[in-house]
């Protein structure tokens, strides 16, 4: 086949790529390079990206501090991959994360490197919490992501991903989430109702797994009381609570854990997307030091722990979370970008546009998938990256670089804007 080097020409990807690819579907361009919040493309037109590697780019493209720490270690001859062998890069990534993280938040988690993707934290926790309990079911909410392995999906609500399981699902009960009935109806009560009936056709489960802001399931924020009665439910049922930080932790809602405002102490939490700081691929199970009940190598796999994600993750640590200035920062923009985001839901002549989230998690919601693409797409010739989430893709995400500076977020939110008004 010649070799086509047309710049920006997809051929390439359409002749060897599997149809599964989806972003390059989205996104028609063939990007060649990135800094902060911008991407470039191979005709050198500048991005702004509101999508962030769905999550994975808290800190922006190409952080030079945590690039410099990388080439630092390539350099030294450090150990990229090293199974799960102690390594210089473990242990000062362990000991930055209980120094920096755990002890100041009163939270005590032993460290569990279960593979380079979030899905295989979700496997290894729900697993895990099986040989705990000695009980199979898991309960998920309506409207949960929390990935695509067969253990994951299970867990997962969208249809569009179960369909393609190739076979039944089994091991879980899904109920209400925080506002699936309205935001007058508290759907704990129904949980408790059903978990306290033995009649109820629900067996006790292992555990509860729940994102305290539901990301691909359309940008759903969990209210503190509701969280709070979900692990009060935990331990009167004696059920093990899992939360899925995976998306919305790391900063994105505001604190490192999603769920601190909340005064949570989980029995797992589950890291991966932005842990790394750069992109690179990392993922971790923290589980309370009484749930360690593995044997050695009873749950394995060939890319425990990747060291060159060990080495940034520790850089990002130290750079942004030994204080709160990054915390202030995601507050204040995400009240810019709600607010922003208000303007342009009443800015056409549609006025059913909704506006949710936390942090630098904001969605705004079109009622249709249809709509949200058709804005989707017009943003993109204006040259904003933003993705759709939801049931129906009916929600626009927003998930801007938690350190994008103001001059390019208005930026974007322009365009955004525009778009917005000249589609509906």
């Amino acid at each position: 086949m010649p070799r086509e080097s047309r710049a920006n020409s997809l051929l390439a990807f359409e002749n060897l790529e599997s149809n599964v690819r989806s972003y390059s579907r989205s996104f028609p361009v063939v990007f060649r390079a990135a800094a902060e919040a911008i991407l470039e493309d191979e005709d050198g037109r500048e991005f702004v990206d509101f999508l962030s590697g769905a999550g994975t780019l808290n800190y922006g493209h190409n952080d030079p501090d945590l690039l410099k720490d990388a080439i630092n270690y390539l350099d030294s001859g450090g150990i990229v991959h090293g199974l799960d062998m102690a390594t210089s890069a473990k242990r000062e990534f362990m000991e930055c994360v209980d120094a920096i993280i755990l002890r100041p938040r009163g939270l005590t988690y032993k460290f569990q490197f279960p593979g380079p993707t979030g899905a295989n934290a979700v496997e290894a926790a729900l697993k895990l919490a099986r040989k705990v309990t000695g009980r199979s079911g898991i309960i998920s909410f309506t409207n949960g992501f929390h990935g695509v392995s067969l253990g994951a999906l299970a867990v997962t609500g969208n249809r569009y991903y179960r369909d393609a399981a190739g076979l039944p699902l089994a091991g879980a009960v899904f109920m209400p989430y925080d506002g699936y009935w309205g935001a007058d109806n508290d759907t704990s009560d129904y949980l408790d109702r059903v978990l306290g009936d033995a009649s109820s056709g629900v067996d006790l489960p292992a555990a509860i797994i729940a994102e305290t802001v539901q990301a691909e399931g359309g940008i759903h924020p969990a209210t503190k009381d509701w969280l709070r009665a979900i692990e009060r439910l935990c331990k009167k049922y004696g059920v093990l609570l899992i939360i899925d930080d995976i998306q919305a932790g790391c900063g994105r809602a505001g604190s490192f854990f999603s769920f601190e405002f909340a005064d949570l102490s989980p029995d797992m939490v589950l890291l991966s997307k932005s842990l790394s700081g750069c992109g690179l691929p990392l993922s971790l199970l923290l589980l309370k030091p009484e749930l360690d009940v593995w044997r050695p190598g009873e749950h394995s796999g060939t890319f425990r722990g990747n060291n060159l994600a060990l080495v940034t993750a520790t850089a990002a640590l130290q750079k942004y979370w030994t204080n709160e200035k990054l915390s202030q920062c995601v507050t204040e923009s995400g009240h810019f970008v709600s607010e922003r985001l208000q303007q342009a839901a009443q800015s056409g002549r549609y006025h059913g546009l909704t506006v949710r989230g936390r942090g630098m998690m904001q969605g705004l919601d079109c009622g249709s998938g249809k709509l949200a693409g058709e804005i989707v797409r017009k943003a993109f010739e204006y040259r904003v990256v933003v993705e759709r989430c939801g049931s129906e893709d009916q929600v626009i995400k927003v998930l801007p670089p938690l350190t994008i500076d103001r001059e390019t977020l208005q930026r974007g939110l322009d365009i955004l804007d525009k778009s917005v008004r000249e589609t509906v």
